[in-house]
């Protein structure tokens, strides 16, 4: 029973560390900028194959991320407060900062004028950035066994989901919430990115802290004075 309960619970905690931090909500402005003068169908397949590349970007990272955690000599607690050092930057950003470009930037001007933006800069960097890729890492530190990155995968393709859903309704989304709306969408989603990344940290430093290895280390060099 154990087991099960762990394994709903990776699929929720992987939801809720994701979700806040690829933000669909407040990404509805720059899709549809974005995929502005293209028909509905062309809409709906570029974000279709954007949400199939940000599953495949985080689950290649997901599975990869102990090869290179072990190439780049990379410690569990120096992931963590690293990936929440960048998490934290980026709801920061979102809590102080303007709101989400909508589409007048020059980078948004060159993907409009591209045939294909499913994959930059939908999926790369708008829907798996670096913080949602550093949250990704991270959680192979939670995976033990094959069924823990089920769960992980399962939790990340519900994710894809509700993004593909919330931008398809994106129109609606935009018209029903309203500019000052989605303004304080994201300063709301800025101060739980911010509150996550935090705990990454402090969860980061309580693993140094604890680590039997540096208590044993403290304790030999108390005792040899």
């Amino acid at each position: 029973m154990s087991n099960v309960s762990h394994f709903w619970e990776l699929i929720l905690g992987t939801v809720v560390a994701l979700l806040p931090l690829i933000n669909p909500l407040t990404a509805a402005p720059t899709f549809l900028a974005i995929t502005e003068g293209d028909s509905r169908e062309r809409r709906l397949q570029q974000l279709r194959m954007a949400c199939i590349y940000m599953v495949v970007i985080l689950v290649s990272f997901l599975i990869g991320g102990t090869f290179i955690m072990g190439f780049f000599g990379l410690s569990i607690p120096g992931l963590r407060i690293a990936g929440g050092l960048l998490v934290a930057g980026i709801g920061s950003g979102m809590l102080v900062g303007p709101a989400r470009d909508t589409g007048d930037s020059r980078a948004h001007q060159e993907a409009r004028a591209k045939r294909d933006v499913s994959f930059s800069p939908l999926a790369m960097p708008m829907l798996s950035g670096p913080g949602s890729i550093a949250v990704t890492i991270g959680f192979t530190s939670l995976a033990t066994q094959w069924i823990d990155y089920i769960a992980i995968i399962l939790g990340i393709a519900t994710v894809a989901i509700i993004t593909y859903v919330t931008l398809r309704l994106s129109e609606r989304v935009v018209r029903v919430i309203g500019v000052n709306g989605m303004n304080a969408l994201s300063k709301v989603m800025g101060f739980l990115i911010l509150c996550i990344g935090i705990q990454f940290v402090v969860n980061g430093i309580l693993n140094i802290a604890t680590d039997p290895v540096l208590i044993r280390g403290i304790r030999d060099a108390v005792m040899s004075h």
